[in-house]
């Protein structure tokens, strides 16, 4: 592994600009009946014309075989070592959603979920119940009191909630609660080292309380605790690479994960379009811009294979207004694979294109994970992304006399 820093001396201003457009969860494997991917079985005309102009290959999130989460699998794509540098998920969705977060405090990812009357796991995410319905309860988990520890729980989006724990002597180093299948209870939090003794207790506490507060809902009658993470510490990633990064993403978590980089996030709306118009308006203030698109993640995991084909051609529709700019690079990429057929992460390699005037184009016939296995990029490693897109943007010096 490339360490972040090694080429600090190698990376320069240019007034290029770079645009990475991260589809969550691109990649994924051939369905039984018809032996395609989501990919291979979408329309996507716009993306197959620019795999037809691009270099192509497939990224390899961390190691082969390794399942990565969206936090490790983003760093990997900005050419951070997510075995070095782990941002918790947790941290991500606080900071995400505008909390700010002070050194010792510990964040936690909460979903709420569905229990059965024997407190076995029946929906892990309470059928992705709507922010309208999970707001006031979070504000019922809100008035909890934990002796010796102070909290605050805040809605994220849908499901998903922030749980924050202040105090002494706090320490990350529990497990989760989220057994991630169903059919089984939620786990108790356990210390993975003797200083973590009194996050485990606060954490069952606050699970044991908010499991009464939400006993008499249909389906969101219970929580699980995910991501739970104390405030690291990175390199900028502007003052690393000579950059001005921007980040546009409507989902919390990824604003979160763009801050902790040290890249400007860019207020946004809602939908992907949004997103789009606003890399439009401010396409003059940034030389960097990473374009986050979820749905593509959120189909794979409810383990729709046709919803994840519409996210998909959603996606491709605008891609001719992202090309209007003309970015010196533009990079179609994923921070991992999450089939539908599986309906969750997997180990899959994950396409990947760039496009630039240093780009002629390698005959590749379609933007899927066949064709991109026959590019010119191989299967590599999505930490060198950015050093091939600094490359083509002319932003990456001679290394060495």
């Amino acid at each position: 592994m490339i360490d972040l820093e090694v080429l600090r001396g190698s990376y320069t201003k240019s007034p290029s600009k770079i645009v990475m457009l991260v589809a969550d969860g691109l990649g994924g494997v051939p369905h039984p009946d018809t032996r395609k991917t989501e990919l291979e079985m979408a329309h996507l005309p716009n993306l197959d014309a620019l795999a037809w102009e691009s270099a192509c290959g497939l990224t390899i999130p961390i190691l082969p075989g390794i399942t990565p989460g969206s936090g490790p699998g983003h760093l990997a794509l900005f050419g951070y070592d997510p075995l070095k540098y782990f941002i918790g998920r947790g941290v991500l969705e606080a900071l995400g959603i505008g909390l700010e977060l002070r050194r010792g405090e510990i964040a936690v990812r909460g979903n709420f979920c569905t229990v059965d009357g024997k407190g076995l796991v029946t929906n892990r995410r309470a059928g992705r119940i709507p922010t309208e319905q999970s707001a006031p309860l979070c504000r019922r988990l809100d008035s909890i009191q934990i002796p010796g520890v102070g909290l605050s729980v805040h809605p994220v989006k849908d499901h998903r909630f922030v749980l924050v724990l202040r105090g002494e002597g706090l320490d990350d180093r529990v497990n989760e609660t989220d057994p991630q299948q169903t059919g089984v209870p939620p786990f108790e939090v356990s210390p993975q080292a003797a200083e973590a003794g009194k996050t485990a207790d606060a954490l069952n506490r606050f699970v044991e309380k908010a499991r009464e507060a939400l006993q008499d809902e249909e389906r969101d009658n219970m929580v699980l605790l995910r991501g739970i993470s104390l405030l690291p510490h990175l390199p900028s990633m502007g003052e690393v690479y000579k950059l001005t990064p921007a980040a546009i993403a409507a989902y919390p978590m990824y604003r979160g994960l763009a801050q902790v980089m040290g890249m400007r996030v860019v207020p946004t709306g809602s939908t992907f379009k949004d997103e789009v118009e606003t890399l439009r308006e401010s396409f003059d203030e940034h030389d960097f811009f990473f374009v986050h698109y979820k749905p593509t993640d959120a189909t794979g995991e409810d383990g729709d294979f046709s919803a994840k084909v519409k996210a998909l051609e959603e996606f491709d529709s605008l891609i001719p207004e992202v090309r209007e700019l003309k970015p010196d690079v533009l990079m179609v990429a994923g921070d991992h694979a999450t089939p539908s057929l599986l309906a969750r992460h997997s180990w899959h390699p994950v396409p990947f294109l760039l496009h630039s005037r240093w780009t002629l184009g390698e005959g590749i016939e379609g933007f899927s994970e066949r064709s991109c296995a026959g590019g010119s990029l191989g299967t590599f490693p999505a930490m060198q992304i950015m050093l091939l897109a600094l490359s083509h943007a002319d932003k990456l010096a001679k290394f060495g006399p």
